[in-house]
């Protein structure tokens, strides 16, 4: 075992090591909640109020009478384009559906053209649909029309929620697709702190800089701000400075289909694919949040190098499996993967149903997020909740949801980023520990039905009478 790697095992038996400087596995505890920020129960940092502000009557102990839910479901329709939103609706409406609510009715907005995906929701009180002409073709010009669209489209659909026993209506956000000047109150779900965080990136032209402040308006006006995590809290008041009082820490789920059992069908999947039994798992897409050339680099690095003790050589140097890879993506990585020198060591896994997918990441070695913006965390729980390990840059929510379940490295350092893989690839001892702190993290019971109960709460607290006009 190298130096490198002994200090890799030390710092996950005592959750704060280093590996060496720069590398770190994280500490439950190791984000600091802003002043007037609280999280849910079984969060580190909990204050046992689920997400409310601090006085507030905790949920528990709160009446929470059904609220009209209006909300834009145009992400479940075209997933491809915006995977994260798709799949917290998913969840979020998943759960909803599995405990219906007295007075509890929705209203969605669905894109003209497309198969309608609410009718899987058979429990929830549907009393209308709107349809929207499509904004795609717009680009970045989508970002302005969606809000002025949405406007018009919410007015009247929390009229007289009341007369069916709801004590108000919400408008519910998720993806960046607010109403403008909305007569009912905004719950927004910030999944994605990306335009803001790299402006250059993402704000390059006048059409994306005017939307993507238009936007970051929209949210500092919301009723109330939905963010998956502590540093995403604090990212969202330095960033949109989102007034602490409206910020409410709901942290994600793992999805269903992402528990140890789901490894039973990963030989089959690695079969197909042309893996080894030693393989890792990169979930992302070929965009400016992710370090992908960081990435490419430490798979060369570890290509030049010799295959540790123990490990056979049908499994060195690494594989990696990209998941969530669009064919787009899929072609740049390809040319960027031939110019780093290892297109050998690149997979592509693409259009997996979710148990086959899960399968996949469950049979892993190792999940690698190497990033420079990432605020949801949910290839990470997904992971996590299977027992596998994670390598992830220490950037916006990793840490705080990693904990002492993986390792941790400054962004964009490719030699720290291939010794943490060579760790976790070469050293059984030191895989296990980790695997088995995934699966005894505070909040690996954590569920969609926690997340759907504690965004419910909100929903009441800010709801409100909507007019018709």
């Amino acid at each position: 075992m190298t130096g490198d790697e002994t200090d890799a095992k030390a710092s996950a038996e005592t959750g704060a090591g280093t590996v060496p400087d720069g590398v770190t596995t994280a500490g439950a505890d190791g984000v600091t909640v802003p002043d007037g920020v609280t999280v849910p129960d079984g969060v580190p940092g909990s204050t046992g109020r689920h997400g409310w502000r601090p006085g507030s009557v905790p949920v528990a102990q709160a009446a929470m009478p059904g609220v009209r839910i209006v909300i834009d479901i145009r992400p479940l329709q075209d997933p491809d384009r915006a995977p994260l939103t798709a799949a917290y609706l998913d969840g979020l409406l998943g759960a909803l559906d599995a405990d219906p609510q007295d007075g509890e009715s929705f209203a969605f907005m669905l894109a003209a053209g497309r198969d309608d995906p609410s009718s899987d929701w058979s429990n929830l009180d549907v009393v209308g649909r709107r349809l929207l002409l499509p904004t795609r073709f717009l680009r970045s010009g989508a970002l302005t029309v969606d809000p002025l669209m949405l406007r018009g489209a919410t007015i009247g659909a929390g009229w007289r929620a009341e007369r069916g026993g709801a004590s108000g209506a919400v408008y519910h956000a998720a993806g960046g697709s607010m109403p403008i000047a909305s007569r009912i109150p905004v719950v927004a779900a910030l999944l994605d702190l990306a335009p803001w965080a790299m402006p250059d990136e993402y704000q390059r032209g006048t059409s994306a800089r005017f939307g993507q402040r238009l936007r970051a308006r929209l949210l500092k006006d919301a009723a109330a701000v939905l963010v998956p995590g502590r540093a995403t809290a604090v990212d969202a008041r330095r960033l949109l400075h989102v007034k602490q009082a409206r910020l409410r820490i709901v942290p994600l789920a793992a999805r269903s289909a992402y528990r140890p059992g789901a490894a039973a069908g990963a030989t089959a999947e690695r079969t197909r694919l042309g893996l080894g039994a030693r393989y890792a798992v990169y979930a992302g897409r070929y965009d400016a949040r992710q370090d992908v050339p960081t990435l490419l680099d430490a798979l060369g690095r570890l290509a030049s190098e010799p295959a540790p003790a123990g490990v056979a050589a049908s499994d060195w140097p690494p594989r990696v499996c990209l998941v969530g890879a669009s064919p787009d993506d899929r072609a740049s990585l390809s040319r960027s993967a031939a110019r780093a020198g290892v297109a050998e060591a690149i997979v592509y896994a693409q259009g997996l149903p979710e148990d086959r997918l899960a399968a996949l990441v469950a049979g892993a070695r190792v999940l690698i997020l190497p990033v420079r913006s990432e605020a949801s965390g949910l290839a990470a729980l997904d992971a996590l909740a299977a027992g596998v390990p994670v390598v992830a840059s220490a950037v916006g929510v990793l840490p705080e949801i990693v904990g002492a379940a993986g390792i941790l490295v400054d962004p964009g350092d490719p030699a720290r980023l291939a010794t943490a893989i060579r760790a976790t690839w070469a050293d059984d001892d030191l895989h296990g520990l980790l695997a088995t702190a995934a699966l005894h993290r505070p909040a690996a019971g954590r569920t969609w039905a926690d997340v759907a109960r504690e965004t419910r709460a909100i929903w009441a607290e800010v709801a409100s009478p909507a007019p018709l006009f």
